[in-house]
């Protein structure tokens, strides 16, 4: 059994939470909003960002990019031996071009650089919620891509994704976090656009 914390309680993070809850790890909600947090998921704990600690081995980042500093910042020294899952889309909104900090290569390389004692691995930002909630993309279960330099780390969240039912693929070293945040923007370009709809996405056949 896996013990989760997720921070964030939005449509990615309560789909997450549904995820691990399926999995049968235990589940930590971390929020500003408590009535939120404890509601993201059926059998979550729903805590209060900046009072409760971190009670997850695996730690998934399920909050917009520019708020990765005040959660790195806040829960520093407990973030250490942790597998740390990053699932954001560095994206400006206005120009739809990838936005990142001078010099970062992809999100998750900036967040592994930021915690050097944890295990970065990026996950869950080549689905959109609507698959990983219902688990499903065009008839078949939801794929999930995952980039990692730790390999048991990546091994521990392929695990508790695909004990809910979902399926994996392994994009490699967290290098190729590069190429699936291009994946990822893509996507969310074509969903803006209309040119595919928010409850599908693009589908790995296996």
């Amino acid at each position: 059994m896996s013990n989760i914390t997720i921070f964030g309680a939005g449509n990615i993070g309560s789909a997450v939470a549904d995820i691990a809850v399926k999995s049968g790890a235990t589940v930590q909600v971390i929020d500003r909003n408590a009535d939120k947090a404890a509601a993201a998921a059926d059998g979550v704990t729903g805590a209060i960002f900046g009072e409760a600690a971190i009670t997850g081995d695996i730690v998934v980042l399920a909050l917009p990019f520019p708020a990765y500093d005040e959660a790195i910042a806040a829960y520093a020294d407990q973030f250490a031996g942790k597998t740390v899952v990053d699932v954001s889309n560095p994206i400006d909104f206005s120009t739809f071009d990838l936005a990142l900090p001078e010099g970062a290569k992809s999100a998750a390389e900036y967040v592994a650089a930021k915690l050097p004692q944890s295990h970065v691995v990026k996950a869950f930002n080549t689905t959109f919620a609507a698959t990983l909630a219902t688990g499903e993309n065009d008839g078949a279960p939801t794929v999930v891509q995952l980039a990692a330099d730790d390999e048991a780390a990546k091994k521990s969240v392929a695990a508790f994704i695909e004990a809910a039912g979902l399926k994996t693929v392994d994009a490699g070293a967290l290098k190729r976090a590069q190429y699936l945040e291009g994946y990822g923007a893509l996507q969310i370009i074509l969903g803006v656009t209309n040119q595919t709809p928010w409850t599908a996405g693009f589908k790995v056949v296996k």
